[in-house]
């Protein structure tokens, strides 16, 4: 079965894109590549447990298995050494990618307190968007009585546009509620 997103990509994105865009070819309409969702706990320097549920947690939202990630420097004053477990994340790619967007954008964003859209200044300047959460609550497949602790996390959407007006665009279309 193919994701809703890819479907709606593939029939309404596309050809508007090339209209709005004046593509010549398909292959130059901008495309998800990846979705990459990062939590860093700088708390489990000292308590190892709150990793081993912030990874759980980003495993249930995400279905799939979340990666450690370890300290590439050591830094004497916040008393963290080198390979040191400090957080967690995971890459989404294809049909996952797709239904994690689908969740999120109709699912998880009108959860968020005072929501009035997002910004739309996050971009890098290679067509990629960043956007921190502060609280893992807005994902509906979160307990709310099973967390430990409450922590924000960093979502990136990854995308092969070139410039951040055709990434804006395109994730407009997905359905994407800008701001401004």
């Amino acid at each position: 079965m193919i994701p809703r997103l890819k479907e709606k990509y593939l029939k309404e994105v596309v050809p508007s894109m090339m209209k709005e865009f004046s593509y010549k070819n398909i292959m130059e309409v901008p495309r998800m590549e990846k979705i990459v969702l990062n939590v860093g706990l700088g708390e489990a320097i000292q308590n190892i447990k709150l990793l081993d549920a912030a990874q759980k947690e980003l495993s249930l939202v995400t279905g799939q298995k979340a990666v450690v990630t370890k300290a590439k420097k050591s830094i004497a004053a916040f008393k963290l050494r080198q390979g040191t477990p400090i957080g967690c994340k995971v890459t989404l790619r294809g049909r996952m990618m797709y239904e994690f967007l689908d969740r999120f954008i109709s699912l998880s964003l009108p959860r968020i307190r005072d929501f009035r859209g997002i910004s739309g200044k996050s971009f890098d300047g290679r067509g990629n968007y960043a956007l921190g959460l502060k609280e893992q609550f807005i994902f509906p497949e979160i307990d709310y009585d099973k967390v430990e602790m409450v922590h924000g996390l960093d979502v990136v959407f990854c995308t092969s546009a070139k410039t951040d007006n055709e990434s804006k665009a395109l994730l407009r279309y997905f359905g994407m509620p800008f701001r401004n």
